[in-house]
């Protein structure tokens, strides 16, 4: 393909633990890129990726697609209008059904999108406690996380690969502030601001024609045109792999913390 087609830009979708060495070759084929996540397993990697494309000057993005549900971008102008005041504290809890031969497979490749929707939302996180089970003996696949931010909120991320993803809120984000709080349920099924003392909330769910907003799979769609507009116009990408690393920083740091029963602190600018 690189040598027939000579592509100006590749969109790259592979199973989760095989991205590594496509990636790099096409990096090093100076071939701009939108690459799937989770970025990579390693931290070696990440690290190598992240290299080659600054030595090069690549458009280099990370489809992290949940930003783009309707209720994720209303939470964030809720949150940027000051409507929830100071953070407390947020949770997500996100889990289905899934197997892997790699250990910690839901945390690397499915909570990537926990850590970087909570710190979309909230801002850096700068230390992990963790528990994990592998009570099913699918892996450490099921596990809890307590959060603190670097703006002094707290929070927790629950993930798993026990449950299923047919149940009725199997993801759901919740912020809570000094004046109001945020709750996304299913992603993309249903948004609702409530101010403090008050017993009348804000809800947003899509209409009866809306498909587009009601599907989660058109968060993609909207996050390639974003990708793309960026692309065209020289301008860096709306998501960059960056975001990946980081994700994957998160998830190393919480298996340090579940091997070594302690807290461990991230370096927020890592």
């Amino acid at each position: 393909m690189l040598a027939t087609e000579h592509p100006a830009f590749v969109c790259i979708c592979l199973p989760n633990q095989n991205h590594f060495e496509t990636t790099l070759k096409l990096l090093r084929a100076d071939i701009p890129m939108l690459v799937e996540n989770p970025l990579v397993f390693k931290r070696e990697q990440a690290d190598t990726l992240l290299k080659e494309a600054r030595l090069r000057g690549l458009f280099f993005a990370i489809n992290f697609n949940h930003r783009y549900a309707q209720p994720m971008q209303m939470a964030r102008q809720a949150l940027q209008a000051g409507r929830l005041g100071e953070i407390i504290f947020a949770t997500w809890r996100f889990g289905g059904e899934w197997c892997s031969d790699h250990p910690f497979a839901n945390l690397i490749e499915t909570q990537c999108h926990g850590f970087d929707s909570l710190e979309f939302l909230c801002g850096p996180i700068k230390s992990i406690i963790a528990e994990m089970t592998d009570k099913t003996e699918n892996g450490f696949c099921t596990l809890a996380l307590a959060l603190r931010f670097v703006n002094a909120a707290v929070g927790s991320l629950l993930g798993t690969y026990d449950s299923s993803y047919a149940y009725h809120d199997t993801q759901r984000l919740e912020i809570n502030g000094t004046q109001g709080r945020v709750l996304i349920e299913d992603a993309v099924r249903r948004y609702s601001f409530q101010p403090a003392g008050s017993e009348t909330a804000e809800v947003w769910q899509a209409d009866y024609f809306n498909d587009f907003d009601r599907e989660f799979h058109r968060t993609f769609d909207k996050h390639f045109d974003a990708v793309i507009t960026a692309f065209a116009a020289s301008k860096p990408p709306p998501v960059p792999a960056a975001a990946g690393a980081r994700a994957l920083e998160l998830a190393l740091a919480s298996i340090e913390s579940f091997n070594t029963a302690r807290q461990v602190h991230v370096d927020p600018q890592r």
